[in-house]
């Protein structure tokens, strides 16, 4: 099965527009049309081509470009469209959109599939590579990578109405006993979240999860993001985070995290790498803090961990 391909000659229709476009574009329009001129798109799109799922047959429908599903996907992400079908209102809405994901202005949204909003309809493993494109490409027009890391956590609300840990327990076995059924059996469906659970959150109990982000503290450009049950501690997952989030050629020269992280092993951690400990330090039951600890803390380590608790909330 080939590729859709569009008539990239431009209308009476597109020229008249791009006229418009020209002389008063809009603020989305211009930062589009930034981003676009920052990004190899060529690197890109070989990436995505090699793990994109097109059928073999010779009958049927074209498939949609993977690099203009890619696109669309894209700005779902960073305009918060929450459905695959507002996203196709919005990109016949807004020319914008259109000239940004290589659309001609005369032809329709195309119909974008439930799973490419997900990533899943563009392959299960190519993410990491459209990642290190997109900061390789981003790295001449002065964004670092390697300037230092934020660490921290937020806890995302579970949508689900919350329930008791006992009666958790017991929707876990009975969807995991679903999964079990056969094949030919209808499986059953489950509304209720079965993934998420308690923590406590400024002296109130919450029921959700945990997404755990690492953001390089100069350009502000988010590096890495995992996501645990809310009950799991912040730490666990400092170095990993860290590890994910380099993608540079050398290591930061710094991480900063607040006191939730401070712990030997992350001290270690940092120190057998070469990277400097921007972890803010506690008070130990046996120990409290020094004055050279507490200006260390106010003016070297509060600055980005203030930064990024601003960007995840």
């Amino acid at each position: 099965m080939a590729f859709k391909e569009y008539d990239r000659k431009p209308s009476f229709l597109d020229m008249e527009l791009q006229r418009a476009f020209g002389q008063a574009q809009s603020r989305t329009q211009q930062s589009l049309t930034e981003i676009d001129k920052i990004i190899n798109w060529r690197s890109i799109e070989k990436i995505v081509t090699e793990n994109y799922p097109v059928g073999q047959s010779e009958y049927g429908n074209k498939a949609y470009p993977p690099l203009l599903l890619l696109k669309a996907s894209l700005i779902q992400k960073w305009f918060g469209i929450h459905s695959d079908p507002e996203l196709e209102i919005q990109i016949n809405d807004r020319l914008s959109f259109k000239a940004f994901i290589g659309l001609p202005f005369r032809e329709p949204s195309p119909t974008i599939p439930s799973s490419a909003g997900s990533g899943n309809g563009l392959g299960k493993t190519p993410w990491r590579g459209y990642t290190m494109s997109f900061w390789s490409s981003s790295v001449p027009w002065g964004f670092s990578l390697e300037s230092g890391m934020a660490v921290d956590a937020r806890v995302i609300r579970s949508a689900s109405r919350p329930v008791s840990t006992n009666n958790l327990d017991a929707l876990r076995e009975k969807k995991d006993r679903t999964k079990m059924r056969k094949k030919t059996q209808r499986a059953m469906r489950f509304q209720r979240d079965c993934d998420s659970t308690w923590t406590v959150k400024n002296k109130q109990p919450v029921f959700g999860m945990k997404e755990h982000a690492c953001v390089d503290v100069e350009s502000g450009l988010v590096l890495s993001t995992c996501v645990s049950r809310a009950s799991e501690h912040d730490t666990t997952y400092f170095s990993y985070v860290v590890t994910k989030g380099i993608h540079g050629k050398g290591l930061p020269e710094t991480v900063y995290a607040d006191k939730g992280y401070c712990g030997k092993a992350n001290r270690e951690f940092l120190s057998m790498n070469g990277i400097g400990d921007g972890i803010m330090r506690k008070n130990q039951i046996n120990a409290s803090l020094g004055q050279t600890e507490i200006h260390r803390k106010q003016n070297h380590c509060q600055g980005p961990v203030q930064e990024l608790s601003n960007i995840l909330a």
